[in-house]
């Protein structure tokens, strides 16, 4: 499990410590406040660490190696003009730095780079092995209607798509997972096969497509929240989102209407039950109220929040076990604030 995260002049950030939950962690922040960059900083480290790994023949890792697979996938993943972009703009030149720690001490790490930095950083600390489980990563929009050839069109074509959409794409071709782990899949599968009333099918042609008693239909015809709820639920499937998986979620409400976004919180506590280690970003008062709602009711699962806040030296974090811990957001206050006038008028 990822434990800790230090960044130190990354993007709109000059110091950034996050301290993660082993179960759920909640970023909430107004739009353009960075959740999704703390997302990517994370994910890109993890899934680096993991690809490396999986190569034929990988060896340990050694910091000739690292230095251009964390710069690559940095720059794959955030698409800046250059690594350097990524680095906090001040005056004169100033380095960013990013560190990592886990359960597992042999996989922390921490490098750097400055603001004029092309294609390789400096290895702080080197880890000792390699991640050996895929991190998932949920963008805002879904992608089992782009799924068929996407993968080999990205690897042979430039493309402006972030890397994420080419990672999460494999992921979702990865074939199901049999035997006795079925039964737990099946577990973890029900409340969202609920929401969808069928469950997700890949066709022999490559395409995706929503299984339903009376029939199949093509991802295209399907609804938007719906598309969502099914990337979920072939990762699980797949058997990808099992014991000691990652998962790095990016407004998961985008698109869902209330009673699916219900659904969603379920499914975000019961794969932290699961042993799942999650990561949000979001600005939805309904999502955060859902899954407050839902904590209170199952005292086992260990959540920690974390509230984005401007100040004259970029963004400072608040953190804590509780959505009061992280003082008021501007987007959640406006949505009580409509709801306070709503009330008012209808009174």
């Amino acid at each position: 499990m990822l434990k800790r995260m230090r960044l130190k002049n990354f993007t709109v950030f000059s110091e950034a410590d996050l301290t993660f939950s082993p179960q759920l962690n909640v970023i909430v922040g107004e739009n353009g406040a960075g959740k999704t960059h703390l997302l990517k900083a994370a994910y890109s480290v993890l899934a680096a660490s993991y690809e490396e790994g999986r190569k034929p023949h990988a060896e340990a890792p050694t910091k000739t190696a690292l230095q251009s697979v964390f710069a690559n996938k940095l720059v794959n993943v955030f698409r800046p003009e250059s690594l350097g972009r990524l680095a906090r703009r001040k005056q004169g030149r100033e380095r960013c730095d990013i560190a990592l720690e886990f359960s597992v001490p042999d996989l922390n790490t921490d490098f750097s780079f400055a603001t004029n930095s092309k294609s390789e950083v400096a290895i702080g600390s080197l880890p000792k092995k390699w991640l050996q489980t895929a991190p998932a990563y949920l963008p805002t929009r879904e992608l089992l209607t782009i799924f068929p050839n996407f993968v080999a069109v990205y690897e042979s074509r430039f493309l402006e798509f972030e890397e994420t959409w080419r990672d999460t794409c494999l992921l979702l071709g990865t074939p199901l997972k049999k035997g006795p782990i079925q039964q737990r899949i099946k577990e973890l599968l029900r409340l969202l096969e609920a929401a969808m009333d069928g469950s997700i099918d890949l066709g022999t042609n490559g395409r995706f497509y929503l299984q339903q008693r009376n029939g199949r239909m093509e991802m295209p015809l399907v609804a938007e929240g719906l598309r969502k709820l099914g990337m979920l639920a072939r990762l699980i499937a797949s058997g990808v989102l099992l014991d000691k998986g990652h998962l790095f979620w990016d407004e998961p409400e985008a698109n869902l209407n209330p009673r699916l976004v219900r659904e969603v919180a379920g499914v975000i506590t019961s794969l932290s039950r699961a042993g799942i280690q999650i990561f949000l970003a979001t600005h939805s008062l309904f999502l955060l109220r859902e899954l407050d709602i839902l904590l209170n009711e199952h005292k086992g699962i260990r959540a920690q929040f974390f509230g984005l806040h401007s100040s004259a030296n970029g963004m400072a974090i608040t953190q804590g076990s509780t959505l009061a811990d992280i003082g008021d957001i501007t987007s959640l206050e406006e949505s009580l604030a409509q709801s306070d006038r709503y009330l008012a008028m209808e009174g």
